[in-house]
């Protein structure tokens, strides 16, 4: 696995989430008949908090980002993205876990939502994530805290 580490987004990363965004859930939007170049970054702009986001860094590059918003039952992981070229290196299931650990430590419950027949859903339930409701596009996921964590 590539050397990796988090660093807190700031309101100038948007445009290269944005960007990334667009090319990651490109092919699953494709095959929802959902794609639509303007609406994917416009969505991720619409939505982006600084506050609540990291930068995923690989060799002191942008290489992704992932969002863990606080709500008033669970926390929100969002805007999870790496580049296509570092899927299934591990970077993704590392970043996921130092997420989980916090979270089993607060004592929090994980939400998050992915496309219908996305290969991340495999990713969340191997991490725990369960199937809270599904609709023709989302599939809504929850994590309880690991107890033997806290």
């Amino acid at each position: 696995m590539a050397d990796w580490e988090l660093r807190a987004a700031s309101a100038e990363d948007v445009e290269a989430v944005a960007e990334l965004r667009a090319v990651v859930l490109r092919a699953d939007l494709e095959r929802l008949g959902r794609y639509d170049e303007r609406r994917v970054r416009q969505r991720l702009r619409d939505g982006f908090a600084p506050a609540y986001t990291w930068v995923v860094e690989v060799g002191g590059t942008f290489a992704g980002c992932v969002a863990l918003r606080p709500a008033a039952d669970a926390h929100w992981l969002e805007h999870f993205y790496l580049a296509p070229h570092l899927h299934g290196g591990g970077i993704g299931t590392a970043v996921l876990r130092a997420l989980l650990d916090r979270c089993d430590r607060d004592g929090t419950p994980i939400r998050l939502n992915v496309l219908q027949g996305s290969p991340a859903r495999r990713l969340y339930e191997r991490h725990g994530f369960t199937v809270e409701t599904e609709d023709p596009v989302d599939v809504f996921l929850v994590r309880e805290p690991n107890r033997t964590s806290m």
